[in-house]
């Protein structure tokens, strides 16, 4: 008899456990289910040629906070070395510094900036680039510009070198952040929070402004 109970027992707990798995699961659908309905599926975050893994799972974890719909990645200096976004996934690495966030949001990545420019191009998506300085290109403040195009690409450079000539080039905007400090420079993964929170905050009105 106690063999049978404590069988029972056992089994009893068991089930709990697979109720408060598949609770959570739900849980975890339900805001995911959520937060897709506030994402901005037509913005696309570029980086061209980062180096730092940490600022590159920092900003993922930006992006998702506020609703970018991808990641795109210009990987030049190879620190991705050819991994698909499900292996992404699984890096202990990423997980960690985008705070699991790399699960949730879509990574691609290129081998050169051209590679990316014609893929967004031949999508009908409109490149914009950032930088500190007005650099020959169709300047605009960040504040002050508008981001309501239907498809969207937003183009971030190194924190050393900024974006490259090519990239700048080709790209239809360059976007400002008015900086009043002696150091002109924030680090990268902060660049993207100010840039996306403006630029997000602004479709998601726009969108409703349309319903």
């Amino acid at each position: 008899m106690a063999y049978y109970e404590f069988d029972n027992i056992e089994f009893g707990t068991y089930d709990d456990d697979i109720y408060q798995s598949d609770k959570k699961r739900r849980k975890l659908r339900e805001k995911a289910d959520a937060a897709s309905e506030q994402r901005c599926n037509t913005l696309i975050c570029v980086l061209e040629n980062p180096s730092n893994m940490q600022n590159v799972g920092a900003i993922i974890r930006n992006i998702n906070a506020l609703g970018v719909a991808k990641l795109y990645v210009v990987d030049g200096k190879n620190i991705f070395q050819g991994r698909t976004w499900e292996e992404m996934r699984e890096s202990s690495s990423l997980k960690e510094t985008s705070v699991s966030a790399i699960k949730w949001t879509y990574v691609k990545t290129f081998k050169t900036s051209k590679e990316c420019f014609d893929h967004l191009e031949k999508n009908n998506f409109v490149s914009f680039g950032t930088s500190p300085h007005i650099k020959g290109k169709d300047n605009v403040i960040l504040s002050e510009g508008t981001f309501t195009q239907k498809k969207l690409a937003v183009w971030f450079g190194t924190e050393t070198s900024g974006m490259t000539d090519y990239s700048i080039e080709r790209c239809n905007k360059l976007i400002q952040i008015p900086m009043s400090g002696i150091i002109e420079s924030f680090n990268l993964a902060t660049c993207t929070g100010i840039v996306f929170y403006e630029i997000c905050k602004q479709r998601r009105n726009y969108s409703k402004s349309k319903e």
